[in-house]
């Protein structure tokens, strides 16, 4: 009971936290800039200008609360989330959105590996399990983000909204911000807010050696990397199997719809028994596994075209990321010493950004050049080939 109260609380955090964000990025920001008159590469951009905050600011976030405390540091996480919906109200151009869609993404680059720590802190040898099941429940918030954005733009002008429309999605937004503040402040009230350090030489010290300490070990890289390339085909599929059951499959708009929600559902309901599973029999042989069931369910999609066929390679793959994503993290901190779980998860946090942001990117290319099937056979290849670099290069012990 001392661990479950202040876990179901982070959770409560979470869901908030993600759902605030959710509601402000889709469909609402594209909406908002195609209302401010952006074509679509600038709104592309705008999308996408969030995560490259995070893939700058994870890693150095995460060692900075292994310096001064996790307290201090998700309440600035926190603060970004629950400040910076209401600052859209203010926006007159694309220009201005796009400089405060860089700030928002400060939100989740700060938040993001700090909380992941704090669970790590509180979890001891349930690592995996309690991982999983926070991963689950902010995943939810992100889920229900999306559809509650639309339905506020859609219910209003008859589906075409005005400035006043995104605003009330802001407005939302900035409420679900400010409860995951609230909520992160009572449930952080009694952890110890400062690190060891204390003149501004020894928290850079701490927080340079930290960082050199954790990039330095391979295992960490390795396996942060196992992640990063798995969100890789997440993103690939993401953009692409919509238009690729619509366009070459011959289904329609709901059905696409349906495919991705199967394998979001799997992933979300499997992750938190996966985690149990890997504290009780170790990381390594579900990372694995994951890994090429992601693969062989990832290049089998361009092999079909019927809808129950495509929904059972979802299936598939929805539990492998299930695999990979409830032992990852979880062996990350245990390959890492408890003082740098932050900058490990920073660590972990940056590789699974820039995999995400790849995974659509390279998939575009490929299909450019080749054709759907040997594009997908190429990223499924890329999933095959890092599994006996992760078998080799992080030793048994540390699963």
């Amino acid at each position: 009971m001392n661990i479950l109260s202040p876990f179901t609380a982070l959770c409560s955090v979470g869901f908030f936290a993600r759902l605030s964000y959710a509601l402000a990025r889709s469909p609402v920001l594209p909406l908002f800039a195609l209302y401010l008159g952006a074509g679509p590469e600038a709104i592309g951009f705008a999308v996408g200008i969030s995560t490259v905050t995070g893939i700058f600011f994870k890693l150095p976030s995460g060692a900075i609360s292994d310096v001064i405390g996790r307290k201090r540091t998700m309440l600035v996480g926190l603060f970004v989330f629950a400040v910076m919906p209401f600052t859209y109200l203010l926006v007159k151009d694309y220009q201005a959105l796009i400089v405060i869609r860089f700030i928002h993404g400060l939100a989740t680059a700060i938040y993001g590996p700090v909380s992941m720590a704090v669970v790590a802190d509180i979890a001891g040898g349930k690592k995996g399990e309690m991982l999983s099941w926070f991963s689950s429940v902010t995943i939810i918030g992100n889920l229900l983000g999306a559809p509650l954005g639309g339905f506020i733009l859609n219910s209003a002008n008859n589906g075409h909204p005005v400035l006043s429309d995104f605003h009330n999605a802001y407005l939302i937004s900035g409420f679900a911000g400010m409860m995951s503040l609230l909520l992160g402040i009572g449930v952080l009230k009694g952890q110890n807010s400062t690190g060891e350090a204390r003149t501004l030489k020894e928290i850079y010290g701490r927080f340079v050696s930290g960082i050199k300490e954790v990039i330095r070990d391979k295992r960490v890289l390795i396996t942060s990397n196992m992640e990063g390339l798995q969100n890789m085909t997440v993103g690939a599929l993401e953009a692409f199997l919509p238009i690729y059951a619509v366009k070459v499959a011959g289904l329609n708009e709901f059905q696409a719809g349906l495919l991705w929600g199967v394998q979001v559902v799997i992933t979300i309901l499997s992750k938190p028994l996966m985690g149990r599973i890997s504290d009780r029999y170790g990381r390594k042989p579900l990372i694995t596994a994951g890994m090429i069931l992601c693969a062989l369910s990832f290049g089998a999609v361009p092999l079909l075209r019927d809808f129950y066929l495509l929904a059972f390679a979802a299936v598939l793959f929805g539990l492998g990321e299930a695999f990979v994503t409830s032992s990852s993290a979880a062996l990350v901190a245990d390959i890492c010493k408890e003082k740098h779980f932050g900058t490990a998860m920073g660590t972990f946090g940056t590789l699974f950004d820039i995999g995400h942001a790849s995974g659509p990117i390279l998939a575009g290319l490929l299909i450019a050049r080749f054709d759907y099937l040997y594009s997908f056979w190429i990223m499924a290849a890329i999933l095959l080939l890092s599994v006996p670099v992760f078998i080799t290069g992080v030793k048994a012990n540390t699963a």
